[in-house]
């Protein structure tokens, strides 16, 4: 079961969608056609094709492209999809906006972290078809709409507990937890971190006997957290002092360690220290700290994110009624008349 937040729903519903001006600085250089509008509402031509561009780039990193022949009706969804997010720009509340821009700066912040470097961070945007400044109009948007349908939509439904316990009941798999480990290791890299190229022999060897040291202190009942902040080579030590709390590949391939780490931890007791363990990242002493038997996730923990993503899928539901609402209200007109009648089509096909 994948339990999905609203800012993921408000995501997929404006992907593409880029409506602040300052992302259409060449409208003011040529004609500019309007092809929507209506009360708080006016798309021109420009933010279609900055939004097509930008969805093509995100399909093109996923190895994905867009037939010419369907181009006429992604256009017509991504229009659809810049009216709906002007108009919940518009009729979102000044404490919508405040909240907004302070979950849109924690996300644009951590983006930035995750890239590592600012040219990192630029060169990811390149990729995706769009500016900074193009980012920065997106994220918050879709923020602002987030609260504006979290006040609007989402607060109104209530969840009965009920459903919640039916879902825990009738899903077995999806709470489900396997065998987990919680281990600290020290390694020695045989492989140079900056370039990830193999060592040489002779390093190998060194890194070997450093391995069999560590291993005879740890042995010896020295601190093993401190040895592995004053020995491991892992690039993650400083953050998470060697631990990681992994499953079996079997059982999730997604929170697993390489196979030779995997069977050392198992077949180990609580307490225990392995020999030296080669793998292909080089030389691990690994220590088990915990072993948490599989089972069956206890509902109190649970039940909340239950509840959310039943309130996720409800809110889903009613979106489309919302939004055409919204629409209406603002008396929306397509005037471009190519998109005005494959909207049409669209709507006919949905049985609107």
């Amino acid at each position: 079961m994948q339990f999905k937040s609203l800012a993921t729903v408000a995501a997929a519903l404006l992907l593409g969608c880029l409506t602040s001006p300052a992302a259409n600085s060449s409208a003011s250089l040529f004609a500019d056609p309007v092809l929507a509008k209506g009360k708080n509402v006016e798309v021109h031509r420009t933010q279609l094709d900055d939004s097509f561009i930008a969805f093509k780039a995100n399909l093109a990193a996923r190895n994905q492209n867009i037939p010419e022949d369907q181009r006429t009706k992604t256009e017509a969804q991504l229009l659809d999809r810049l009216i709906i997010s002007q108009l919940l720009v518009a009729k979102a509340s000044v404490a919508d906006k405040t909240v907004a821009k302070d979950k849109a700066d924690k996300v644009i912040g951590d983006a930035r972290k995750s890239a590592g470097t600012e040219e990192g961070f630029s060169r990811q945007l390149r990729a995706m078809g769009m500016t900074a400044e193009q980012f920065t109009n997106r994220v918050t948007e879709q923020a602002t709409a987030e609260e504006l349908l979290t006040r609007e939509v989402r607060s109104k439904i209530t969840i009965a507990q009920e459903r919640v316990q039916q879902v825990y009941a009738t899903n077995e798999a999806a709470f489900h937890q396997p065998e987990t480990a919680r281990a600290a290791h020290i390694l020695f890299a045989t492989r140079d971190m900056a370039t990830r190229l193999e060592l040489s022999a002779e390093q190998k060897k060194a890194k070997r006997e450093n391995a069999d040291k560590a291993l005879a202190r740890a042995k010896k009942g020295e601190d093993f957290i401190k040895l592995a902040e004053e020995l491991s080579e892992d690039p993650a030590v400083k953050e998470n002092k060697g631990e990681y709390k992994f499953t079996r590949a079997k059982d999730d391939p997604r929170r697993a360690m390489v196979p030779e780490f995997e069977r050392a931890a198992f077949d180990l007791k609580p307490g225990d220290i392995s020999n030296v363990v080669t793998s292909e990242f080089g030389f691990h002493i690994i220590k088990l700290l915990e072993l948490t038997p599989a089972r069956k996730t206890p509902y109190a923990e649970v039940s909340d994110k239950i509840r959310d993503y039943l309130l996720t899928q409800d809110t889903e539901k009613q979106l489309p009624a919302y939004f055409e609402k919204l629409k209406a209200e603002a008396d929306v007109k397509i005037v471009d008349e190519k998109l005005a009648e494959t909207t049409a089509q669209l709507l006919k096909e949905a049985g609107k």
